[in-house]
């Protein structure tokens, strides 16, 4: 059975869609009819095949190398996206970053570095597509649990996390008159590259699965929700955080892992 082509002819821009969540939102778009945009920065060889797969599909892919710390590394991205396709329907903020240690072993340096890419980055991606966004566009911002729990070695994420959440809120109503759509989505426990970071990862990942739905959330699980505020059905949804976690955020407070 043919993939339902909602997206068919529109522009998905994904940060850090590489490899993880990324990568497997860019293809859920590019199996829809859109066609993809992604940055990386270090992993090559992933964005390779991730581009080759999203060509694949039968839709056009560009890749960019580009540090969204720095400012004109992201000018640069929008301007080959707009020679390229002239126009941006979706923009989704995933690239993430962070330094995972408490907050009184941090640097200054660590805390920019974490600021600059989860929550400067994201406004600035935003600034930069709204010359190319037509009414009926959407930006979909990629948070956590780590915004409002209280996690063990996430100070910076998390409060980046928070300041991300509060730029969705901003930016849904400023864009409103746009016809500009803005949530974010936060996410569980997801098993991911990423995850393997964490000095406590192993305790993360047993506790991912502990939540009323019985099993981790998965990549899936958000591109899915992604794709659902992208869509019409979502056209009245506006400033607001979606939270897949199986239910865990339901629960008593835990020992932290």
């Amino acid at each position: 059975m043919e993939t339902n082509k909602q997206f068919k002819d529109k522009i998905a821009v994904i940060t850090g869609g590489s490899r993880g969540i990324g990568r497997t939102i860019a293809l859920d778009f590019a199996r829809q009819g859109a066609h993809i945009a992604f940055n990386y920065l270090r992993h090559t060889e992933a964005a390779n095949k991730t581009k080759n797969d999203i060509i694949g599909l039968g839709v056009e892919c560009i890749s960019f190398k580009a540090h969204l710390g720095d400012s004109s590394n992201i000018s640069n991205f929008f301007k080959k996206v707009g020679g390229k396709f002239n126009k941006i329907d979706y923009l989704i903020n995933n690239a993430a970053s962070g330094i995972n240690k408490p907050a009184t072993e941090l640097t200054t340096k660590h805390w920019d570095w974490t600021m600059d890419i989860n929550a400067k980055a994201p406004w600035l991606c935003t600034k930069e597509s709204i010359p190319y966004m037509q009414p009926g566009s959407c930006i979909v911002n990629l948070t956590s649990l780590g915004s409002k729990i209280v996690l063990p070695n996430y100070f910076a994420v998390g409060v980046s996390k928070a300041s991300l959440e509060a730029v969705t809120r901003y930016l849904a109503v400023e864009l409103a008159p746009l016809g500009i759509s803005v949530n974010a989505v936060a996410g569980g426990y997801v098993k991911t590259d990423a995850l393997n970071h964490f000095p406590n990862s192993k305790q993360m990942l047993e506790s991912g699965s502990k939540n009323p739905a019985g099993k981790m959330v998965s990549e899936q699980d958000i591109s899915d929700a992604v794709n659902f505020l992208c869509s019409k059905k979502a056209n009245m949804i506006r400033g607001q955080t979606i939270v897949i976690d199986g239910g865990v955020s339901l629960l008593p407070p835990q020992p932290m892992p």
